[in-house]
């Protein structure tokens, strides 16, 4: 449907320019956008406000980074393209969707990237820098024609912008504004308020001057008048009913939200990508409530540091990706031998060794159960969205020092980087930690009374009056003796390995989305939530019966899945690491690689559970695993 500028554009007393108020204007239900640049033109910061304006203005928002591999790649490389894809709708929307309806681009260079990637939807709208066209070097006039030539040929509707002489009216150096003018052609294109958009100008450059903000904003209101002026594209996407108030982050700052809200105090922490920006979001607020962040001098440091703080009386935690995981792995199994608490956040990204550091993987499962030498059961907890990073952070803790383990809560760089908006949390005080106990031990008490039944014992905190022990990472006995006997290291063993059931035991059966049996269950875990869920309704509104399952417990894994995988004819796992190709000539069931939630339900269960999945360093998406529902159907 159309309806009128006067409709839906609101206007906050700026003169408009150019367009006509009779200019029609296209409803849509959502819309896929992508900003992309080279590295350090601000294509990223652009789609971010971009989100955050769309999110204000009421719209369901999904962002995802595109970070090349490389720090600083080499300007207008194929490889090199740097920005934000944002997906905004009139629904909640919980993935960055399939392909782009709608791309700015700085260069056609970085353009051609996304294209060979496939990330462009047939007939999508691009938006090109035309300062190329006529640029001093012949072999960059003439690789620019070809590429748009060519995009043209193959259906991509191209408009050339002159972002560079425009920003050059405002700014000496357009490569430093092109971003914000990028951001009000978007915001007009969209039927955005101009004024939210200024206000989001002003908190993305809080901490500059005012002159930058002031800089800043007049790029914006010039994109914002040019698009009016000169373009005739005009979307208007319905807002979503919020009901109350909504917050808008991505995973690594609801990460380092959650760990204040729970009541820690201490983060040990290395620097690491794609986990980094969690700790340095974390030591901009944690010391206005008394919190500390140390940066060790590796990972190892950081870990025994967190080991250190929690034995002394309060969980602490810290926070790494994959290889910094690998490092912590031998101070890990100290925490489980001596029952200290402690949280652990990996945000995973693509491996091994150093592998894809700005890129989204979930490899790290089963390390991260199984990854230490010995019996070394630990708590795994993964976080499917933005706001279940922040809830998780606080049942981490909770876990931790209730059962006396170390908790991991394995997160990735999908959720790290990306954008939603979700309820404003409220403050519960039963999130913090209790006072550290400083009461007197019962006279004969053990530091390991370990429960037969549940394998718990009493913490001891030194300080306490009678509770003075010797703690080891030697295998011991209740009284924290080592111990030599065959007999007493059994014991601890089992005490250990206890607590994991006993936690187990509290946990509920994980909700079905969909049906309760039919012909499919799709199960995942982290990330992949809403590609997976999307994919289902899709399917489910062809009139196949397919329901999915996201675990959140992934060690102990919940009660009632075999009850409900046996509920259905097929299951598939749906996940971001390696499964081998049934297909490939060398495959077959003696020697096929599943993926790694697949491995742990089919030894678990004895069922046969298939799997499907990518590693190919994007988010995956709904129509990809739509597909791949439909041919495990055919299948039967």
């Amino acid at each position: 449907m159309t309806l009128s500028l006067d409709d839906h554009l609101r206007r906050d007393g700026d003169p408009a320019t150019g367009r006509p108020a009779a200019e029609e204007i296209t409803e849509i239900s959502q819309h896929v956008v992508e900003i992309i640049s080279d590295s350090g033109e601000g294509a990223q910061r652009c789609g971010q406000s971009f989100g955050a304006i769309a999110a204000r203005a009421g719209n369901g928002v999904w962002t995802v980074e595109i970070i090349p591999a490389e720090i600083q790649p080499p300007a207008r490389s194929v490889a090199g393209a740097s920005g934000n894809r944002i997906r905004l709708g009139s629904q909640r929307i919980t993935n960055g969707g399939d392909e782009a309806d709608l791309v700015v681009a700085f260069n056609e260079q970085v353009l051609l990237g996304r294209v060979h990637m496939k990330e462009l939807k047939p007939g999508c709208i691009i938006l090109l820098e035309d300062m190329w066209r006529e640029h001093r070097d012949p072999r960059i006039r003439q690789a620019y024609g070809e590429t748009y030539d060519a995009l043209e040929a193959a259906g991509y509707r191209l408009i050339e912008i002159p972002m560079e002489r425009e920003c050059r009216k405002l700014v000496a150096d357009p490569r430093r504004g092109k971003n914000m003018f990028a951001l009000g052609m978007l915001c007009a294109i969209y039927q955005f308020d101009l004024g939210l958009a200024r206000e989001q100008v002003a908190t993305t450059f809080r901490k500059k001057s005012a002159a930058l903000i002031e800089s800043n904003t007049n790029l914006l209101v010039a994109g914002y008048t040019w698009a009016r002026s000169n373009l005739d594209l005009a979307f208007h996407i319905p807002a979503v009913a919020a009901g109350g108030r909504q917050v808008v982050t991505n995973g690594n700052t609801a990460l380092a939200l959650g760990v204040v809200a729970s009541g820690m105090e201490i983060c040990a922490m290395y620097p690491i990508t794609p986990a980094t920006s969690a700790s340095h979001y974390l030591s901009e607020i944690f010391p206005k409530v008394g919190g500390i962040v140390h940066q060790a001098e590796d990972e190892i440091a950081a870990a025994t540091f967190a080991i250190g703080a929690s034995f002394v009386g309060k969980c602490a935690v810290t926070i790494t990706s994959g290889p910094g995981y690998s490092l912590k792995q031998e101070a890990l199994g100290l925490a489980v031998m001596g029952e200290i608490p402690l949280v652990v956040v990996n945000v995973q990204r693509g491996g091994p060794s150093t592998g894809q550091p700005t890129k989204v993987e979930q490899g790290d499962l089963l390390t991260t159960i199984f990854g230490s030498h010995g019996d070394a059961p630990k708590v795994v907890i993964a976080p499917s969205t933005i706001e279940d990073c922040f809830y998780s952070v606080i049942a981490a803790r909770r876990i931790a020092e209730t059962f006396n383990v170390v908790v991991v809560v394995l997160s990735d760089a999908s959720l790290a980087t990306a954008q939603q908006p979700f309820a404003r949390p409220e403050f519960d005080p039963a999130w913090l930690a209790p006072p550290i106990d400083q009461s007197q031990v019962p006279e004969a008490m053990q530091p390991y009374a370990w429960d037969a039944t549940t394998g718990l014992s009493r913490r001891f905190i030194p300080g306490q009056p009678g509770g003075m022990y010797t703690l080891t990472g030697l295998a011991h006995d209740a009284s924290a003796h080592v111990a030599y006997e065959p007999a007493a290291n059994e014991e601890g063993i089992r005490a250990r390995s206890l607590k994991l059931a006993a936690l187990q035991r509290s946990l509920k059966p994980p909700t079905i989305y969909g049906d309760d049996s039919g012909e499919l269950l799709v199960v995942g875990w982290g990330s992949t939530k809403g590609a997976i869920e999307e994919a289902v309704d899709r399917a489910r509104a062809e009139g196949r019966q397919v329901s999915a399952l996201h675990l959140r417990f992934l060690n102990p894994l919940p009660p009632g899945l075999r009850e409900i995988m046996e509920r259905f004819d097929a299951v598939m796992t749906v996940e971001g690491n390696w499964s081998d190709r049934s297909d490939d000539s060398l495959i077959d069931e003696s020697n096929r690689r599943y993926g790694a939630l697949a491995m742990l339900l089919r030894s678990r269960y004895l069922l046969d559970v298939d799997t499907w999945s990518e590693v190919g360093g994007q988010p995956l998406k709904p129509g990809r695993v739509h597909a791949a529902m439909l041919r495990k159907l055919d299948q039967r």
